[in-house]
C-alpha cells in the first residue's frame, strides 16, 4: 500500500465497507479526539475510477468525524490514507472487516453478511478463517445464519430473539421457520425457544447421532448438522427408531449366541435400577438387560437377576458363594492414605500442576470443594440493565466466551465455573488443563476468579486499590443511578461536584428533582450548562469516600477497615500513592 494525504473532498465511502449501511454512525467516542488531534490512524482507500477520486474501504467513522469537524471549523487538513489496489472487492471486504473486528466488534449479523459477500467473491471458508484468525467452525457458524429467513435475522439483530434460539433455527427448513414465526407473532400461541425449539424442530426429543448403534454411512434417513453445537441430529425420529431397534435386536442376538440365557429389552423410557437387581454370572443364570431412553441411548447391563429372584434362590438354598475381595477394608484404607500422602508431598515441587489442579477444583468442584458463582443480584430491572450494558461487563463477557471456547465447554454456558460436563469430571478437566501452557491457563484463572468474586466484599475494595481501577474510564452516570438518589443534601453535594459551589449554593433551596436535572444537564452539556466529563460519585471511586458524616455507605465502610493493610503508617488524607504502588 502507498501512504498519502488526500483532501476530504476527494473521498467517498465504498460499497465494500462493512459499515456502509444506512444506520446512523455513533461518533461520540472519537469526535473529541478528531477535534483535538485530527485523524491519526490512516483510512484504507482505493482509486475510484480516476486518480483524483478515492473510495473508503475501512475508516468510515473517522471519515464522518472529519466531515463533522470540517463543518464546525470550516476546513480540515488532508486525511492520511493507505491506498490499496483498485478492483479487488474481496480484499477490500477483508480489509474493512479486519479493521472493524480489531477496533469495534460488529454485530453477528453484520459479520455474516460480510462473510457471505466474501464467499461470493470467491473466498473459501479456509481462506476466511486464516485471514481473520478464526477456526473454520467459527466461520461456518457465522455463515450458517444465512439459513435464516430475513424476518428471523431482523428479529435477532433487533434483540427480540436470543442467540440460542437463532442458532437452533439454523437447523429449520423455511417452512418450519414460517411456522415458528407465526407462533412467535401470535398473541395467543407460544413459540418454543432454546432446547425446547430443538425438540420442536425434530418432532419430539432431539436425537443426537452420537447414540446410534448402527453405521451412519448406511443410514437411509436425513441427518441435520448443528454447526453451532458441533453435533448432528436425526431429522426423523421414526426413521431413527427403526434403525436403532434393528441394531438393538442384532446386538441381543449376539449375546444369545455368546451363551447368555436371556436378553431382556425393556420398554422405551424404563430405567434399569441396580438396587432392584443383583449381580449374577452368566453360567448361573444371569441375564442381559437392555435399557433404552427416550433420547435414543441403549445401555446393555450384563449379568443381573432381579432382587426378588435372588431372595427366592437364597430361601431355596441355591445361594452363590460371595466372592471375597482381594484386600480388606482396613488394608484399602491403609493403601489409600499412604498413596495420598505420597502424592501431595510430590505435588509440593510442582506449583504449575497445583495451579491447574486448584483451577479444575474451582470449576468442577469435589467432595471437599464448593465454589459458588456470584449471581450479581440487582435490586431493580433498571440496575440490572445498567450493569449488563456497561463496558466492564462487555469486556468480561468477551473474555469468558474465549475461555469457554478454549476449554471446549458449551458456548452458551453462562459461566465457566460449573460449565464442564465431560464424561470424566474433575480428572478430565485437569488433564485438559495440563495440556495448556501457562499463558493459556492464567486467563482462565482470571475469569473463574472474577465469576466467584463476591459483590460488596472487602476484596473488591482491596483489589480496586491494588489495580488502581479508574471508574471514569469504564462507567458513566445513567438514570438507574440518578433516579435512585432521593436525598436532597447528597444531591446538593453532587451538584457542587459537577457544576461548582456557586451553582450548588444558588439552587440549595430547590427540590431534589430540580437539582437532579441540573446534574443531568452538566453531564450532557445541555440547556446552557458546561459539560462535565469523567464524573464519578465518591462512593464508586477507588478508594471510596462519602458526601456526609452520616455513614451507611458500604463501600466506604469496607475501605476504612482494609485501608490499613495497604497504608499502615500514612494518616488518612495524606498521600497514599507510594505505599499503594509498592503493594501493587
Amino acid at each position: 500500500m502507498e501512504l498519502k494525504h488526500i483532501d476530504i473532498a476527494r473521498l467517498s465511502v465504498s460499497s465494500a465497507n462493512m459499515r456502509g449501511g444506512k444506520k446512523a454512525l455513533d461518533l461520540t467516542n472519537i469526535l473529541p479526539s478528531v477535534r483535538a488531534r485530527g485523524i491519526l490512524v490512516p483510512l484504507i482507500v482505493r482509486e475510484n475510477g480516476s486518480p483524483d477520486s478515492y473510495e473508503i474501504v475501512a475508516g468510515k467513522r473517522r471519515y464522518h468525524a472529519a466531515l463533522a469537524v470540517a463543518e464546525e471549523s470550516g476546513s480540515i487538513d488532508p486525511l492520511p490514507c493507505a491506498v490499496m489496489a483498485a478492483g479487488d472487492d474481496a480484499a477490500a471486504l477483508e480489509a474493512s472487516l479486519i479493521e472493524n473486528i480489531a477496533r469495534l466488534d460488529p454485530d453477528e449479523m453484520t459479520r455474516h453478511e460480510t462473510f457471505t459477500r466474501l464467499v461470493r467473491e470467491g473466498r473459501s471458508v479456509e481462506d476466511i478463517s486464516l485471514t481473520f484468525g478464526l477456526t473454520a467452525l467459527q466461520v461456518k457458524r457465522t455463515l450458517a445464519l444465512g439459513n435464516l429467513m430475513p424476518r428471523v435475522r431482523n428479529l435477532y439483530r433487533a434483540g427480540s430473539v436470543d442467540a440460542a434460539t437463532v442458532r437452533h433455527l439454523t437447523l429449520a427448513t423455511k417452512a418450519q421457520q414460517r411456522q415458528w414465526l407465526a407462533l412467535f407473532e401470535s398473541e395467543s400461541d407460544h413459540a418454543p425457544t432454546g432446547q425446547n425449539l430443538k425438540a420442536w424442530l425434530m418432532g419430539g426429543a432431539a436425537i443426537s447421532t452420537k447414540v446410534a448403534l448402527f453405521d451412519l454411512a448406511g443410514y437411509p434417513g436425513e441427518i441435520v448438522s448443528d454447526l453451532f453445537g458441533e453435533d448432528s441430529y436425526f431429522a426423523s425420529a421414526t426413521d431413527f427408531w427403526a434403525a436403532q431397534m434393528t441394531a438393538v435386536e442384532e446386538r441381543a442376538d449376539a449375546y444369545r449366541e455368546a451363551g447368555w440365557p436371556e436378553v431382556i429389552v425393556t420398554a422405551r423410557g424404563d430405567y434399569f435400577h441396580t438396587w432392584e437387581h443383583e449381580r449374577c454370572q452368566k453360567k448361573k443364570g444371569g441375564r442381559v438387560y437392555v435399557a433404552i431412553s427416550h433420547r435414543g441411548e441403549a445401555t446393555f447391563h450384563e449379568g443381573y437377576i432381579t432382587a426378588k429372584e435372588a431372595r427366592k434362590r437364597e430361601a431355596s438354598g441355591v445361594v452363590s458363594k460371595p466372592v471375597r475381595p482381594e484386600i480388606s477394608a482396613p488394608i484399602q484404607n491403609y493403601v489409600d492414605l499412604h498413596r495420598h500422602a505420597a502424592v501431595r508431598a510430590s505435588l509440593l515441587s510442582q506449583p504449575a500442576m497445583a495451579v491447574r489442579l486448584m483451577l479444575a477444583h474451582a470449576i468442577v468442584g469435589s467432595p471437599l470443594w464448593r465454589v459458588d458463582v456470584e449471581k450479581q443480584r440487582a435490586s431493580s430491572d433498571a440496575i440490572a440493565e445498567s450493569v449488563e450494558a456497561s463496558a466492564s461487563e462487555a469486556v468480561f463477557d468477551a473474555r469468558r466466551r474465549e475461555v469457554l471456547d478454549l476449554l471446549g465447554f458449551d458456548p452458551e454456558a453462562p459461566t465457566v465455573t460449573g460449565g464442564y460436563a465431560g464424561d470424566h469430571g474433575l480428572a478430565g478437566l485437569f488433564v485438559h488443563l495440563m495440556g495448556l501452557s501457562d499463558d493459556a491457563v492464567l486467563p482462565i484463572l482470571t475469569v473463574v476468579m472474577g465469576e466467584t468474586l463476591a459483590v460488596g466484599s472487602a476484596m473488591v475494595e482491596l483489589l480496586g486499590a491494588l489495580l488502581k481501577v479508574d471508574m471514569a474510564s469504564v462507567w458513566q452516570a445513567d438514570d438507574a443511578l440518578l433516579d435512585g438518589i432521593r436525598d436532597k443534601e447528597v444531591m446538593g453535594r453532587i451538584v457542587a461536584d459537577v457544576a461548582g459551589d456557586a451553582v450548588a449554593t444558588a439552587n440549595a433551596g430547590e427540590s431534589a428533582k430540580v437539582q437532579r436535572q441540573i446534574v443531568r444537564d452538566c453531564l450532557a452539556g445541555t440547556n446552557g450548562r458546561e459539560r462535565h466529563e469523567g464524573w464519578v460519585p465518591r462512593w464508586m471511586a477507588f478508594p471510596p469516600s462519602t458526601y456526609s458524616d452520616r455513614g451507611g455507605v458500604g463501600s466506604a465502610e469496607r475501605w476504612s477497615r482494609i485501608a490499613p493493610l495497604l497504608n499502615p503508617v500514612t494518616p488518612a488524607g495524606d498521600d497514599a500513592e507510594q505505599p499503594l504502588a509498592q503493594a501493587a
